[in-house]
């Protein structure tokens, strides 16, 4: 299996107009593994709380970088946007927009991702009354369908399980399922959000 840090991908699009093969094949060019890029469909940038996200964000760990096409792409809320990057910083995680990596060390970095952050969360209040007219009709609902989980519910609870209990690392886990580290982070967290949906 993988070892040693990592580039994460992350991509997003809310409505099927957008173009998500661009985003794909900028994150490849950028080197990140096919099977590390994370995409959420039909989902609005305002919100943090998105699988795809989150899962890239419980996957990395220090050493490792997230890679995203544009800052828009990421969270069309400033606020968020500026407190998952601290999180991230204090994790010693790295972050990519476009061609430009983050540096907090740097007041004029800090400054213009702010400006970026900004910009994007206004530009999603100005298009929000046409991404919910478009989600309005269910010819559009039904081509917004991710790709389907690799493993099944029992498999995910089991995955869960061996991360909850320590018994075994996630690589140990990702090796005995023959996936990669970030798809066993997935599983893991499909079944926590099963078992917070029953409650």
């Amino acid at each position: 299996m993988e070892e040693g840090l990592m580039d994460f991908g992350y991509s997003r699009v809310s409505t099927v107009g957008q173009d998500l093969e661009l985003q794909r094949r900028f994150l490849l060019q950028e080197g990140v593994h096919e099977s590390r890029i994370f995409t959420d469909f039909g989902f609005s940038g305002k919100s943090m709380q998105r699988e795809g996200l989150q899962t890239v964000l419980a996957a990395v760990r220090e050493g490792d970088k997230v890679i995203v096409p544009k800052m828009d792409r990421f969270a069309r809320n400033a606020e968020e946007t500026l407190r998952v990057l601290r999180e991230l910083t204090e994790r010693g995680v790295s972050f990519q927009f476009g061609q430009t990596v983050y540096d907090p060390r740097d007041p004029m970095s800090k400054l213009f991702l702010t400006f970026l952050a900004a910009i994007a969360e206004a530009e999603g209040g100005w298009i929000s009354l046409r991404t919910q007219e478009a989600m309005a009709r269910p010819s559009v609902r039904s081509k917004l369908k991710g790709r389907q989980p690799r493993f099944t519910p029992k498999q995910d609870a089991a995955i869960a399980r061996h991360m909850d209990e320590g018994d075994m690392t996630p690589s140990e886990i990702a090796d005995l399922f023959q996936a990669s580290r970030a798809t066993i982070y997935r599983a893991a967290q499909r079944h926590r959000d099963r078992k917070a949906a029953s409650r």
